[in-house]
């Protein structure tokens, strides 16, 4: 079995890019390979090995990125530690039994106590220690739609790597900046979503529904505080969608002067559905997940992670007229029935189809439709501005006031 382990060498010890695995290379790792979930970027791996006693295989987590002490966007402990206790968790329900958060020196959460108590913490010298704080997004960012891109790590059947959920949304949001940087800016890649079928394949993370939507909730109250009145949560995974409706609902109530909102998925509005339906070969069914289109996005993007020698094409799931699966999903029932239930490789679609030039395609219509999207937010913004300010409805009474 090819394994896609990224390894970094150094001394004895072999480091492997976590989300460059495919979930079943991850499901046949020894469970005491130490697994690290890093705060940001920049540490030093020779001084890792020496904290981990040299082991020979080390599992690298995509960092995460933002949110504490020096990461330029500081959430409370109280809301960003469930978060990373929650992902370490999804690791030790998968057996692992060397789990770690790798945090700057000087990361020490009092609020509840539950990383000291429940995660192993190894911390180190971190550069953000040592400059001043460079705040996401910058104060020239003002006046621009802020764009949070947010992935996922899961897995994607037999022949894709965890980390496509990201790539994808990352790339999105990325192209999206390029084409309207006086319109735009966008924040880090999240590269952790909510996953509530995290038990039917081993090496899927999940934050937590609370967890999540809280994480999220307090980022918006720190930038409408300092300013910023346009966000677009912009996800690349289906599981995390309901959750960021409840976001963008909290968030409008309690900040009445932004305009906060999301969308079900990328290349599933009007640009994006004609795009999939003049270039698609799979029946109905055949995208649902880790299928035609994101295995085509993949086979443009990362073209080196893609093991297509390893597609396994799974489209006999349960499906009836009001609840099927397919990117755009149909149907009136909304549902969770168990992954394990209708896929034996954790793939929903016909990855076979997939080609790198319709990952193209459908990348130059995703970030067409994003930018849309971005403009109809700016227009609501600013239209919804003239009518408070010439003291409509109860923008009068608060006027009067």
């Amino acid at each position: 079995m090819k394994n896609n382990f990224t390894k970094l060498a150094t001394r004895k010890t072999k480091y492997f890019s976590y989300d460059e695995t495919t979930w079943d290379a991850i499901a046949d790792l020894p469970r005491d390979t130490p697994l690290i979930l890093p705060l940001g970027t920049g540490y030093n791996l020779d001084l890792l090995a020496d904290q981990l006693g040299h082991s020979d295989l080390v599992g690298l987590l995509p960092p995460f990125p933002f949110g504490w002490r020096g990461s330029g966007l500081e959430v409370p402990e109280a809301v960003f530690v469930p978060y990373i206790v929650n992902l370490l968790d999804s690791l030790r329900d998968d057996g692992f039994t060397r789990v770690y958060c790798l945090t700057p020196q000087g990361f020490d959460p009092q609020s509840g106590q539950r990383l000291a108590l429940n995660v192993e913490r190894l911390s180190q010298p971190h550069p953000s220690a040592y400059s001043p704080t460079v705040f996401l997004p910058p104060d020239s960012a003002r006046g621009k739609v802020i764009l949070i891109p947010i992935g996922h790590t899961e897995q994607h059947g037999y022949h894709l790597p965890l980390m496509v959920d990201t790539v994808i949304i990352d790339s999105i949001a990325q192209g999206t900046v390029s084409q309207m940087p006086t319109r735009s800016w966008s924040m880090p890649v999240m590269p952790y979503g909510v996953s509530t079928h995290r038990s039917s394949f081993a090496a899927t993370m999940n934050a937590g529904g609370r967890a999540f939507e809280d994480f999220l909730v307090a980022v918006i109250d720190l930038l409408a505080s300092r300013g910023f009145d346009r966000f677009y949560l912009m996800s690349g995974h289906g599981g995390n969608t309901s959750f960021l409706v409840n976001v963008v609902k909290y968030a409008g109530e309690r900040h009445r002067r932004i305009f906060c909102a999301t969308a079900f998925l990328h290349t599933s509005g009007s640009i994006g559905a004609a795009a999939l339906e003049k270039y698609r070969t799979s029946k109905i069914g055949g995208m649902g997940h880790a299928g035609e289109l994101e295995t085509s996005f993949m086979l443009h993007l990362r073209p080196e992670l893609c093991q297509m020698e390893r597609v396994v094409d799974e489209t006999d799931f349960i499906s009836t007229p009001d609840y099927y699966m397919d990117w755009i999903e149909g149907g009136l029932l909304v549902a969770n029935p168990p992954w394990d239930d209708d896929s034996r490789t954790g793939a929903y679609g016909a990855g076979s189809h997939a080609t790198a030039e319709k990952g193209r395609l459908w990348l130059e219509a995703a970030i067409q439709e994003k930018i849309d999207h971005v403009e109809q937010i700016h227009e609501q913004h600013e239209r919804r501005e003239k009518r408070r300010n010439e003291g409509w409805g109860l923008w009068g009474k608060f006027r009067e006031k």
